[in-house]
């Protein structure tokens, strides 16, 4: 099992990404990503700590651990950029922070975050068939996350994904270690969002596909 959505005390988190990774390892994941919030302001400094932890992380452990990003509540013009910029640094995978329902998100960040490079949508909340669409076209995971709020669309988001056959991705988005729930926990949170087992194999194996490729 996977979670491509973690914090740290490098943004809001309350661990050290190290204390990250061991909880999950213990946990039973296989892999994860620190994916820190990013805006300008904190961008570089952030990239260079996250790629300095992953750079030492021992290459035979028993979790992966991916250098990640979550591009937060940017003016719209800002996620191609700055996605870019990211990437270009090394970092492996770029989440964009979607349009949730708990909090002020620009009305259009989905699309304009969709429109950049970025590999996930975390909680798009009430994403519209348009968006869904352009997901699906650029291949970009749309996230059914367990973080209590931001999972409140979870239903709209798998509806809207089996609809259009876009990609979906289960995530934790944790800040702090009640966050860090069992894989089977997760599971059974994608269970009540809609999903039955074999979509949820297929979207692990998606997922493990996405992994591979990123890690080479």
């Amino acid at each position: 099992m996977y979670n491509l959505h973690c914090h740290s005390l490098l943004s809001d988190g309350v661990l050290l990404p190290s204390e990250v990774a061991m909880r999950y390892l213990d946990k039973g994941y296989k892999a994860i990503a620190i994916t820190d919030h990013a805006d300008y302001s904190n961008i570089k400094s952030t990239i260079q700590a996250i790629l300095e932890f992953t750079d030492h992380w021992p290459k035979d452990s028993k979790i992966k651990v991916l250098p990640g990003l979550e591009l937060t509540h940017l003016p719209l013009d800002q996620f191609k950029p700055l996605a870019e910029f990211a990437r270009g640094k090394g970092i492996k995978i770029i989440i964009a922070h979607g349009e949730t329902l708990i909090e002020p998100v620009l009305k259009g960040t989905n699309r304009a975050a969709l429109e950049a490079d970025i590999d996930i949508l975390a909680h798009p909340g009430l994403i519209n068939d348009r968006d869904v669409q352009l997901a699906k076209e650029k291949g970009i995971f749309l996230e059914i996350t367990s973080r209590s709020g931001h999972a409140e669309t979870n239903l709209h988001v798998v509806g809207q994904a089996l609809k259009f056959s876009a990609k979906l991705i289960l995530n934790n988005d944790s800040h702090e270690p009640a966050d860090i729930i069992t894989p089977e926990q997760l599971i059974d949170i994608a269970l009540k969002s809609g999903l039955n087992r074999n979509q949820i194999d297929k979207i692990s194996k998606e997922v493990e596909f996405f992994l591979k490729d990123k890690e080479e």
